[in-house]
């Protein structure tokens, strides 16, 4: 990140030593213990009209007579909960953003005070607002001027932790969005072993980096079926971060990624192509989660598995009808070479087992059918382990980054049978969510397994269109939640 943040006891926001303040107000919120020249601000504006308490309401006001801060921003939340502080921050911050202050003072007049969960979301919710993708653009916006954020609250200690936290999270947030923008030319599986390379070596992680003759000695029929097509060399991604004993079960995280898909011979259509570049959001992710976990240093031991490939058309790609066999022994037909995430991942999933792990979780760009059942607003869960997914789900809620779980009935299964195979690698179009994590199942029989679909939650379309760095905020808070 580019910004610093800090926490300090402030009794007096008249005289605070910062370009702008933030100061967030809802029901509850008493004028009068703001000081005559905040208080008499805000309730003329709420008496006026400027300002309402309701989700998303702001008031900017420049140089406002008795307060040092020459910039102040009244953001409205609609409670004391987490989200609603969060909702008023982004209100907040898009009212600065683009301005000219460097040194940001954050506080709240509502009558409960921050607490650690409020604080975690702090450097999320700027680090968001200031994030500018620059890569290929020149012509991008110049960076915020913003360097310094303070949080002024009561019993700074107590939230010192929660801000550091938040710190982590915003950094590994940052840098799976990074990944996940960068055009397909740009963020090749290359790049993202390269990406890994850098970050094993700042954050001492143990990196091994395997290419095709590896992964065709290993026997992954699989993965190597969906990246024959393309010129680009594939590459699996093994990560380590040890934290515990060495005889200490790790947790697995595996990340679909696939930096381009154009369905191979099962072409897509030519709208909306472009942001198939986003199909290594999973992956993204998993990189992501490492930034922020090596950072925090918790006491467990992580693995991160990455097959990275391309899914193209040629001459040598994989065609509908091909049988191939997998990691696991057990044969596929390609029935849909647009499938392709299922084929790289359950052959990572089956890798896996090495690691003798206590927990796996895949996370993939997976299913259209998964953005037609969600939306964009929950990652899609499914686990036969109800330990496990109530866990991710927890983890979800507290980091207000949520998934909602789904069914895996056992017919649903009935979907994916092959004459030619042991399993087709498509069901039927209704469900596809579900066939295609009840394929992903057939690999996961040695241990504790979830799948987060991420095709809803990890990108934006339409004038916002980039990656949102989702679920590394999920994934974290799981991680440090399963740490203790």
């Amino acid at each position: 990140m580019d910004f610093k943040i800090q926490v300090a006891e402030l009794k007096d926001l008249r005289h605070v030593q910062a370009d702008a303040l933030l100061l967030v107000v809802g029901e509850g919120t008493s004028p009068e213990a703001l000081g005559k020249a905040l208080g008499a601000a805000l309730a003329g504006a709420l008496k006026d009209g400027d300002l309402a308490y309701k989700a998303g309401r702001c008031l900017y006001l420049h140089g406002l007579s008795g307060v040092n801060a020459s910039r102040v921003v009244f953001a409205a939340a609609t409670g004391a909960s987490p989200k609603a502080f969060r909702a008023a921050l982004v209100a907040g911050l898009g009212q600065l953003k683009g301005g000219g202050a460097r040194h940001l003072l954050v506080a709240s007049a509502l009558p409960q005070p921050i607490d650690a969960a409020q604080a975690q979301l702090l450097a999320g919710a700027v680090g968001d607002a200031l994030y500018v993708y620059r890569h290929t653009k020149p012509s991008a916006p110049a960076a915020a001027k913003l360097q310094r954020v303070t949080l002024a609250c009561s019993g700074a200690e107590t939230v010192r932790d929660a801000l550091h936290r938040g710190e982590a999270i915003a950094a590994g947030v940052a840098l799976a969005r990074e990944c996940a923008n960068r055009p397909g030319n740009h963020c090749t599986p290359s790049y993202l072993a390269d990406e890994a390379r850098r970050l094993a070596k700042s954050h001492d992680l143990e990196l091994e980096v395997l290419d095709r003759k590896d992964v065709d000695k290993l026997g992954m029929g699989c993965f190597l079926a969906v990246a024959q097509g393309s010129v680009q060399p594939l590459k699996f991604i093994v990560l380590q971060y040890r934290g515990a004993t060495k005889n200490a079960a790790p947790l697995v995280l595996v990340g679909k990624g696939i930096t381009f898909d154009t369905g191979g011979i099962s072409i897509k259509p030519a709208a909306e192509m472009d942001e198939m570049k986003f199909d290594m959001g999973g992956a993204a992710s998993v990189l992501g989660t490492f930034r922020a976990v090596a950072q925090l240093k918790p006491k467990i031991n992580l693995v991160g598995l990455i097959p990275a490939c391309e899914n193209m058309p040629s001459g040598s790609a994989v065609k509908p009808g091909d049988v191939v066999t997998s990691l696991s022994g057990q044969t596929v037909e390609i029935l849909n070479t647009d499938a392709e995430g299922r084929l790289i991942l359950c052959d990572a999933l089956t890798y896996a087992e090495r690691f003798k792990p206590a927990a796996v979780v895949d996370i993939a760009t997976l299913t259209g059918a998964c953005v037609v059942a969600l939306g964009h607003h929950r990652s899609g869960l499914f686990s036969p382990d109800d330990a496990l997914a109530g866990e991710l789900d927890r983890a979800g809620q507290t980091a207000l980054d949520p998934c909602w779980r789904m069914p895996l009935d056992e017919e649903y299964d009935e979907g994916l049978k092959s004459n030619f195979a042991d399993m087709a690698n498509v069901g039927p179009r209704a469900g596809g969510a579900i066939t295609a994590a009840m394929f992903l199942k057939r690999y996961t029989a040695k241990y504790p397994w979830a799948h987060l679909d991420i095709a809803g939650s990890a990108w934006k379309s339409g004038a916002a269109k980039g990656a949102t760095g989702r679920p590394v905020p999920l994934l974290t808070q799981f991680v440090l939640d399963r740490a203790g």
